[in-house]
C-alpha cells in the first residue's frame, strides 16, 4: 500500500478458511492469502498470473534476475520469487504492521542476501537513482483497506516504473476494486509505455485484471510462447499453459 506518512494505518489481522489464511487491513477485504501447510504456493488465479512476465524473457535464467514487489500483501509474489525462483527479491511496503503480520503469521523470511523489504512510500521509492534501469521483474499491487481502487494509477507514476526496469524487464499491475477503472487505467500504462508494449488477461471471477507492460516491446512466436510455458508449468507448477491461451497483446 502507499499512503500519507502521517496517516494512521489501518489495524492488520487475519482470518482462516479451511487450509487458508488470509491477510485483512481494517475490513472484510482479502489482501492476500498462504495455503498453510506450503506456505509458498501462490493461491489465487491473479496472483499466478502477476507471474506472467516469465513468458517473456528466458525462464532458464530467472535466478539471476531482480524482483522487485511495490506492495507486500501477504508476501505471496516476495515468497515466490525469493524461495521458488531464487532471484534477488525486493518488496516495498508503507505500513509496518503489515511486515510484521507477514513474518509472524505469513511465513515471510527475515531479510538475507537474496531478500529485503524496504518500508516506504513505493512512489517515493522507485524515484531513487539505484532503482533506475535494475529490475527484471516489477510487480505492483497497491490497495488500502477498501479496496475499492488502486492507490498509486496515474501516468507520471506508470513513467517512474518503467524507468526502473532493464531493457527486457516487464510491469506486471493488479487492476481491481469497484471505483477502478479498466479502460483507463491501460490508457495511463499506454501513455507511459506505449501500447504497443501492453499485454493483458480478461478478469479473473474475483475481478482482477492483470495487465503486462515491457519496457522493450516484443512479439514472441507461439512456439517460443509454448516452450516456456511448458518449463514454468514443470519447473515452478504455475498454470502457464493456460496463459498462453489467454494473454493477449493490448494492441494487436
Amino acid at each position: 500500500m502507499a499512503r500519507n506518512e502521517r496517516a494512521t494505518f489501518p489495524e492488520v489481522n487475519f482470518s482462516e478458511e479451511g487450509p487458508i489464511r488470509h491477510l485483512h487491513l481494517g475490513s472484510i477485504w482479502i489482501q492476500g492469502s498462504m495455503l498453510v501447510a506450503a506456505p509458498t504456493v501462490l493461491v489465487h488465479e491473479y496472483i499466478q498470473r502477476m507471474m506472467v512476465w516469465l513468458l517473456l524473457i528466458d525462464p532458464a535464467g530467472v535466478a539471476s534476475r531482480q524482483a522487485l514487489q511495490l506492495g507486500l500483501g501477504a508476501a505471496s509474489l516476495t515468497k515466490f520469487c525469493h524461495k521458488e525462483l531464487r532471484m534477488k527479491t525486493t518488496a516495498v511496503e508503507l505500513n509496518p504492521q503489515v511486515l510484521a503480520a507477514c513474518r509472524g503469521w505469513f511465513k515471510l523470511p527475515q531479510d538475507n542476501s537474496r531478500l529485503h523489504v524496504i518500508l516506504a512510500d513505493a512512489a517515493q521509492e522507485i524515484c531513487l537513482p539505484k532503482w533506475q534501469g535494475s529490475v527484471d521483474a516489477l510487480q505492483v499491487d497497491l490497495y488500502d483497506e477498501e479496496a475499492a481502487a488502486p492507490v498509486l494509477d496515474s501516468e507520471a507514476f506508470y513513467a517512474d516504473c518503467r524507468k526502473t526496469l532493464t531493457d527486457e524487464g516487464c510491469m506486471t499491475v493488479n487492476l481491481f476494486g469497484r471505483t477502478s477503472s479498466f479502460q483507463k487505467s491501460v490508457d495511463k500504462m499506454a501513455a507511459a509505455f506505449g501500447r504497443e508494449a501492453l499485454w493483458a488477461f480478461k478478469a479473473t471471477r474475483e475481478g482482477n485484471t492483470v495487465v503486462l507492460a515491457q519496457r522493450t516491446p516484443s512479439r514472441p512466436s507461439r512456439s517460443v510462447l509454448t516452450e516456456r510455458a511448458d518449463f514454468i508449468k514443470s519447473h515452478w507448477g504455475l498454470p502457464a499453459d493456460k496463459w498462453v491461451r489467454v494473454f493477449k497483446q493490448v494492441a494487436a
